[in-house]
């Protein structure tokens, strides 16, 4: 059961030189502290329960009280992994903290937060359900892309350039047409302790839509109230390892700090920066100062922003010479460095 409900790929691969080279790997994870396998088994069944009825009990329930059955379907999720959630408003017109959201309903909003790891997901759309913009294969993932095509997932694969302003004018037609979407700008996991920077390309369409941002500071606690990694999806992770891991843990607990809403301005690496400082503050990644670029990270690839001032990279010249193919009538340029 467990290798048809997590069978996934793994956090990277290592495909081509552009890809991701995140430093975060098994020596980030912190050692488990672990249930009993009876429980894990409950736990598990439990998750595949709620996967498998979730989106029978959707259709059945009138769409005005859909958005109460999701929140509490994402909090028994939560709660069968095992893992308590906190949330701390520090908005200026911050309310009952037990029943925060992100927004009112019907009002436009991107939510952004550094991404540890699929849990990731599961704790935002506990605070209010939301869409996502998501790696593209997350749609054929067995159960869990089902659920994906009922939050209307909008799938990206920077490694595809070409594909990119199409996600950031989908994403747009999203949030003007009143939803919530949550992106992870950084593009690919990181441990929790270390991060990376917040790639600007998505605020675009907060930009264009003129919709506001909503930054989330998302991190986890183990049982002493110390940050936890163990939700962290990276270096050879494949969703199975990955989950296997949360479901054996104890007492951890998943932290959701809103953070006051940005504006979006007229400048997405001006709105990118706010975002940034406002989700990290004063913290420190474990790995050091990552630099800052405008590089477009993504769990498969990498890929530069197509409107940076430095988009065309420049190459050294070299000197070329015709030459024509054997059998053929075409000719080639060769370089005679």
């Amino acid at each position: 059961m467990s290798q048809m409900v997590f069978d996934a790929p793994p956090a990277q691969r290592t495909a081509h030189s552009w890809m991701p080279s995140s430093p975060c790997g098994p020596g980030c994870i912190d050692s488990v502290d672990e249930i009993g396998t009876a429980r894990v088994i409950g736990r598990l069944f439990g998750v595949v329960g709620l996967l498998v009825s979730f989106p029978v009990v959707n259709v059945v329930t009138p769409r005005g009280r859909r958005e109460q059955l999701q929140r509490r379907y994402a909090r028994t999720v939560l709660s069968c992994l095992g893992i308590r959630l906190r949330v701390v408003d520090n908005r200026a017109d911050a309310g009952d903290t037990a029943d925060a959201r992100f927004g009112d309903s019907g009002a436009g909003l991107l939510i952004v937060a550094g991404h540890i790891g699929w849990t990731d997901v599961v704790v935002l759309a506990a605070v209010q359900p939301l869409g996502f913009v998501a790696r593209a294969d997350m749609v054929d993932w067995p159960l869990l892309g089902g659920l994906a095509k009922l939050m209307r997932v909008i799938p990206i694969e920077r490694e595809r350039l070409r594909e990119l302003p199409g996600v950031v004018a989908r994403l747009g037609e999203r949030l003007a047409a009143g939803d919530r979407v949550a992106v992870f700008p950084e593009g690919t996991t990181w441990c929790g302790r270390a991060y990376g920077t917040m790639r600007p390309a998505l605020f675009q369409a907060a930009v264009d839509t003129g919709t506001s941002v909503q930054p989330v500071r998302l991190r986890y606690l183990d049982a002493h109230g110390t940050q936890s990694t163990i939700p962290g999806f990276v270096g050879d992770d494949s969703f199975g390892t990955s989950a296997k891991r949360v479901l054996r843990s104890r007492g951890m607990v998943a932290e959701v700090v809103l953070e006051p809403v940005e504006y979006p301005g007229l400048d997405r690496r001006d709105l990118a920066h706010r975002c940034e400082q406002a989700v990290r503050g004063a913290d420190l990644s474990r790995h050091g100062a990552i630099e800052a670029s405008d590089w477009i990270e993504a769990t498969a690839t990498r890929v530069q922003d197509p409107e940076s001032a430095d988009a065309q990279p420049q190459r050294p010249s070299r000197r070329l010479r015709p030459f024509r193919r054997r059998g053929s009538g075409h000719r080639v340029a060769v370089s005679t460095d």
